[in-house]
């Protein structure tokens, strides 16, 4: 479990691995099934685009996803898109030094978002966790415009909260069990989403992203969690030939659209 206590900042500025390793074990809390769910993911850009793709990492975060394809896929480049200023100051940071990385600041809500990217197509279009937090409007939309950015043949893959509510029962057993597990991992020790964030407000580094940060987001704001057949049924509907969950959990679900 990450230490409390310990400084990611050096002499030099932000330890950029500490803050990526930090950021893992704090989504780890949430998801302990998250590495599985990016071997899949990587698994089917691999059948399906091959081992060299060149990738959209959208809405990227500290650039989680980009780091696990680069290190599977060494010939792959990735374009990584986001808003937040803190976490693309990490990923900044963790790719400074690498020319297959591209990182990108746009709205995914603002329609001409695209007209940002360095490139009009991509071969695979990934995210995880992060597109949540849009209602099902907004989130159709950028669905749209997805298909859009895909090459015939190239794929998008989402893997996200999707909840089946025909199954409450299911899920409220499902939901209590999780959250026990992750009360006894809190009690050892593990970083909850604000608490990382109360970390990271403080380092001399990153305290004034942060702090524009949650001028943008304000705190932590839930979107719409729809079932991996809206995701499906709307992604056909935008353009994709085929879609369907490739991996699943109770809660979460990693979605396939194949242009």
């Amino acid at each position: 479990m990450t230490d409390r206590s310990t400084s990611t900042t050096t002499g030099a500025g932000a330890d950029w691995p500490a803050w990526q390793e930090s950021w893992d074990r704090q989504q780890e809390w949430y998801m302990p099934d998250r590495e599985e769910r990016f071997r899949i993911m990587l698994d089917m850009v691999e059948a399906l685009v091959g081992p060299a793709p060149r990738v959209l990492d959208l809405a990227c975060g500290t650039g989680s996803i980009t780091a696990r394809l680069l290190a599977r896929f060494p010939g792959a480049t990735s374009t990584g898109v986001d808003l937040d200023p803190a976490l693309l100051a990490i990923a900044e940071g963790t790719f400074a030094d690498d020319e297959r990385v591209s990182l990108v600041t746009a709205d995914l809500t603002d329609p001409d978002w695209p007209a940002r990217l360095p490139y009009d197509s991509y071969d695979a279009v990934l995210t995880a966790t992060a597109l949540h937090w849009l209602h099902r409007e907004p989130l159709a939309a950028l669905y749209g415009r997805v298909a859009e950015l895909v090459r015939d043949g190239g794929v998008f893959l989402n893997a996200d909260h999707m909840i089946d509510e025909s199954t409450p029962r299911i899920n409220a057993a499902e939901r209590a069990q999780r959250h026990a597990r992750m009360d006894q991992a809190k009690a050892n020790g593990a970083l909850d989403w604000s608490e990382w964030w109360q970390l990271a407000a403080k380092d001399p580094v990153l305290a004034e992203p942060t702090a524009r940060r949650f001028e943008i987001y304000g705190e932590h704001a839930e979107g719409d969690t729809p079932s991996a057949e809206w995701h499906a049924r709307v992604l056909r509907e935008k353009g994709f030939g085929e879609a369907r969950a490739v991996w699943s959990s109770p809660s979460d679900a990693l979605m396939l659209a194949l242009k």
